[in-house]
């Protein structure tokens, strides 16, 4: 628990699992993040064997947070797979992550060996993974350099505190906000936009990962959240977004959306053996290039 009072997000290490017990099983060649079990503690790491090894635990709390866990590789394998090669397909010596959770691109893709790297996050959230990251020996950063930087998106100004974490704003700048937008209202994702906008210099571009609505998936977290027995139910979705009002509101600010697709596609693209999950169906990676002036 951080002086604040707010724990560290759950959702980051539900993610973490399931890149850990995907990898090297889903997409075999596209996708890989031998990184993130690193990060994981002994008790965190019991579901991700279990999925990997394909052992159903006995006891219906040990299966929710298998099925959890199993459910979570199926959708982070394509998502991670397409923003990697967003990434890889727009170099620039600037790539800040908003929200960055347990991300372990500065970590595991030599892509970045020229690229600084923003980490930014909720303080708690960030304290988590710089502990976390202190046990795991041997774990050399292959970005250029990674600057923590920790901010309070409720109070704090995101402009003012990137530029006394050394961003800059004339140079061109990769966004990735990858699992964080479902969590935000729509007033607090439009104020995330016009902050970013101004210090996306031409030829910087936002890879934005969002949920579209979906009855289906409502009823899923509902059930979650009802049965008290999913690790991330205090974490409820506050804003869906269906391509369309996503790409006008990125447009307002000079960000033109060039891909948008649902991970039901790329898993197909991937030859995913979950490509009928909700999830996959409801969750979009859009691309958006800065074409202001």
């Amino acid at each position: 628990m951080s002086e604040s009072g707010r724990a560290a997000s759950r959702t980051a290490v539900l993610v973490c699992q399931g890149r850990a017990a995907a990898d090297g099983r889903i997409a075999a060649g596209r996708f890989t993040d031998p990184v993130a079990v690193r990060l994981l503690r002994a008790a965190e790491r019991v579901p991700v064997d279990e999925v990997r090894a394909g052992t159903v635990p006995e006891g219906w709390q040990a299966r929710v947070a298998y099925e959890g866990v199993r459910a979570c590789a199926d959708v982070v394998a394509p998502r991670t797979v397409a923003i990697d090669e967003a990434l890889r397909a727009r170099p620039t010596g600037q790539l800040v992550i908003l929200g960055a959770g347990l991300d372990t691109r500065a970590w595991r893709l030599p892509e970045l060996a020229r690229t600084e790297v923003w980490e930014v996050d909720h303080p708690a959230s960030q304290q988590d993974k710089r502990a976390r990251l202190a046990v795991a020996e041997e774990l050399p950063a292959l970005a250029r350099a990674v600057r923590f930087t920790p901010v309070d998106f409720a109070v704090d100004d995101l402009g003012a505190v990137l530029d006394t974490a050394g961003h800059d704003p004339s140079a061109p700048t990769t966004w990735l906000w990858e699992g964080v937008v479902p969590y935000l209202t729509r007033d607090e994702v439009r104020a995330t936009v016009a902050a970013l906008a101004p210090r996306s210099a031409p030829g910087s571009a936002l890879v934005v990962n969002y949920q579209a609505p979906s009855a289906r998936a409502a009823v899923g977290r509902l059930l979650a959240r009802l049965l008290r027995s999913s690790m991330t139910s205090g974490e409820p979705w506050r804003s869906l977004w269906r391509p369309r009002r996503m790409a006008a509101l990125l447009a307002e600010y000079g960000l033109r959306v060039v891909s948008d697709d649902d991970l039901l596609t790329l898993a197909h693209t991937l030859g995913s053996p979950a490509q009928r999950r909700s999830p996959l169906r409801s969750g979009r990676v859009a691309v958006a290039e800065c074409h202001r002036g």
